[in-house]
């Protein structure tokens, strides 16, 4: 992969993606939905059911993106999705109201990427660093107790009271920390989110994650745009703005 040399403007905080740029959600999610299922007396293919879940997720947040429906934190989406998939699969006897409500609770407990924590600490060194994503204020602060990431705070979709790739989460984001969306980049192993922030007129950092979505994934596996850095992973991003 080439690496783009340091931009000749640096940013004044980095907002981050975080589910699959930062965090390992399916295979962290599977291994939890095999526990719950295991104790349950059930035997299910736990990576299948992970991709399931996921997959509900763009959908569920499409009414509200679109005003047909209130602003509801992402942990209440991952519910109705658990019920969901769950039905689908003829699953819903199987695990009981607290047994759901524990699994629910798997998107708090997501594994790191291995380069992400030394990566964010780099990079708090010399930027504010701030999550820019669809989960709630809530999920961040558990998964960052659990991960162990620095965040200087927690932005993204619930102080905009909607979900990206809608304009008013990065606006907001950018707002909430009194800087133009030139004076920050956006951070994503994903090009939409990437277009999106870029239109905006926020600088632009990518790299790829080739296993978020298994060994077969045919999305996001190179730049598909003019971003600002292009990167191998988040060390390598953190050289082209620091060295």
């Amino acid at each position: 992969m080439v690496t783009l040399p340091r931009p000749p403007s640096l940013p004044r905080a980095l907002l981050f993606d975080v589910f699959g740029t930062l965090v390992d959600w399916r295979r962290s999610v599977a291994r939890q939905v095999a526990a719950a299922f295991e104790c349950s007396g059930r035997t299910v293919d736990a990576l299948a059911f992970a991709d399931a879940w996921r997959g509900e997720y763009d959908p569920s947040m499409e009414p509200v993106r679109s005003g047909r429906r209130p602003y509801v934190s992402l942990d209440e989406l991952h519910r109705e999705n658990l019920q969901t998939v769950l039905g689908r699969l003829d699953l819903t006897d199987v695990l009981d109201s607290d047994e759901q409500a524990g699994l629910n609770r798997s998107w708090e407990r997501l594994d790191p990427w291995p380069d992400s924590v030394s990566g964010l600490d780099r990079l708090r060194y010399r930027f504010v660093v701030a999550p820019c994503s669809n989960g709630s204020v809530a999920l961040m602060v558990k998964l960052a107790r659990h991960t162990g990431f620095a965040w200087d705070c927690i932005l993204g979709a619930e102080i905009a009271g909607t979900y990206k790739p809608e304009p008013d989460v990065y606006l907001a984001s950018c707002a909430a920390l009194q800087l133009d969306p030139e004076q920050v980049m956006m951070i994503a192993a994903h090009n939409a989110d990437l277009e999106a922030a870029s239109s905006l007129g926020m600088m632009t950092g990518f790299f790829p994650r080739p296993t978020e979505h298994g060994h077969g994934q045919e999305t996001d596996l190179i730049a598909s745009g003019d971003w600002t850095i292009v990167a191998s992973d988040l060390m390598d991003l953190a050289r082209c703005l620091l060295d």
